[in-house]
């Protein structure tokens, strides 16, 4: 078995992700200001289809729940990695 590199590959991806999170953030914003936006300005007389809207719901949440995925992904990596570099700080292989 190969050793585990020392370098802390965790920094890099953190800060994408930290990235990556605030983008979904404002994409989940301006994705539900939209939406109120767009059942507050429709026509009373002839009110957005009812099929419409549960699909425009259906991504929503469907994106939450990918976001929501994601965010436990990157948890359970940087889980592991803390575990790693808590068996073995030096980088050195144990049966060495």
């Amino acid at each position: 078995m190969s050793p585990i590199p020392s370098s802390n590959p965790v920094a890099a991806p953190s800060a994408s992700a930290a990235a990556a999170a605030t983008s979904a953030a404002t994409d989940k914003n301006m994705f539900l200001q939209l939406l109120v936006a767009q059942l507050k300005n429709q026509d009373p007389t002839q009110p957005m289809d009812s099929t419409t809207f549960v699909t425009q719901l259906a991504q929503f949440q469907q994106l939450e729940s990918t976001n929501n995925m994601s965010t436990s992904i990157s948890g359970i990596q940087s889980d592991t990695d803390q575990m790693v570099t808590d068996l073995n700080p030096t980088g050195s292989s144990p049966t060495s």
